[in-house]
């Protein structure tokens, strides 16, 4: 009960780079554990900062039933002018509690945790939206980390990509990304640096940017049968939104903090271009359209950075690479 362990970011990547498939399954469970109800999932907390406004950092509070039983809280942080530095937009911790007495028992560097959250939600979303593993086109725009870290699952998951296009309004980023791509994962990659030709014709869609607000805003930028997964939540216009089947990881909370889904409710007044979840789309509930864009936006919850903190720190504690803290607590009795 009083045992605490530190698990550092490199360690998390380690464990994370050679377990994706199962962190995939591990999410696809937690959807399904998340809608039966067998979960505590509140909303989320923006801290912001009067004189930098593109800046926040957020605490994600869930509980995770199921085969886990834990709580815990994700406080994450996202300055997009790092990036101007060199150094990674966000940073992140988690700490996990005990269901039974409510102990803290570990403290993981969670960047690396909910990146393969997110990673892995998005190419679930796009297994079980098209239907396979294979894509003639994948267009992928934002060349960072998240993207970098969705592109990994995709190849762990062993998705056949004919070509591979990138877009980034940083061509830098875009062509060491392509490199890396090409390099280190396989894939036959080019950058491209016009918006529109990377978009068209795509199988899938993968939006992982900065964006604050939309500016894909044609509503003819997407046609019937290509998924979008939307991870950056906030780079697509309400009229693209409302002539899409759209696909959400939770609705209630989803429609919030102005994501494109949120805005096309605040423009039209109602919820009727939401089709329902990736939950019920898993169980069979909801039929994929082949007439329209598909469109999954994976607003992002706690109960999978719980589980994927879960994973590594299971998996950690089994090869001994977590650091145990002695004497964390400094009292063990109440006298």
């Amino acid at each position: 009960m009083f045992e605490f362990s530190v698990i550092g970011g490199k360690t998390a990547r380690d464990i994370i780079g050679r377990t994706r498939q199962q962190i995939v399954a591990e999410v696809h469970d937690t959807y399904l554990t998340h809608q039966a109800g067998h979960s505590v999932n509140p909303n989320s907390y923006f801290l912001r900062f009067p004189e930098k406004p593109d800046s926040r950092i957020i605490a994600l509070p869930a509980y995770l039933g199921g085969n886990h039983d834990v709580a815990g809280i994700k406080w994450i942080s996202s300055f997009p002018a790092n990036i101007k530095s060199g150094i990674p937009r966000a940073s992140a911790a988690l700490l996990l509690n005990d269901y039974a007495t409510g102990y803290p028992f570990a403290c993981l560097e969670a960047s690396q945790i909910s990146a393969a959250r997110t990673a892995a939600s998005a190419v679930l979303g796009a297994e079980q939206l098209s239907g396979g593993r294979t894509a003639r086109r994948m267009t992928i725009v934002g060349a960072g980390i998240i993207a970098r870290n969705i592109l990994e699952f995709f190849s762990a998951q062993k998705w056949t990509i004919d070509e591979l296009v990138v877009h980034d309004q940083m061509p830098e980023y875009g062509e060491k990304f392509t490199g890396y791509a090409a390099g280190e994962l396989g894939y036959t990659a080019r950058f491209e640096a016009d918006l529109a030709t990377a978009l068209a014709g795509a199988d899938v869609v993968v939006l992982a940017t900065t964006a604050g607000e939309p500016y894909i805003l044609d509503a003819a930028t997407f046609g019937p049968g290509q998924v979008v997964l939307n991870v950056s939540l906030r780079d697509i216009g309400p009229e693209i939104i409302a002539g899409a089947q759209n696909i959400l990881d939770d609705v209630g909370h989803c429609m919030t903090a102005n994501t494109s889904p949120h805005l096309a409710e605040q423009k039209y007044g109602h919820r009727d271009f939401i089709d329902g979840t990736l939950a019920e789309v898993i169980r069979g509930a909801i039929e994929v359209s082949s007439d329209k864009p598909v469109i999954f936006s994976p607003f992002g919850l706690g109960v999978l950075d719980l589980a994927v903190g879960m994973h590594v720190y299971r998996t950690a504690q089994e090869s001994g690479e977590a650091v145990a803290i002695e004497d964390f607590f400094g009292e063990k009795t109440r006298w």
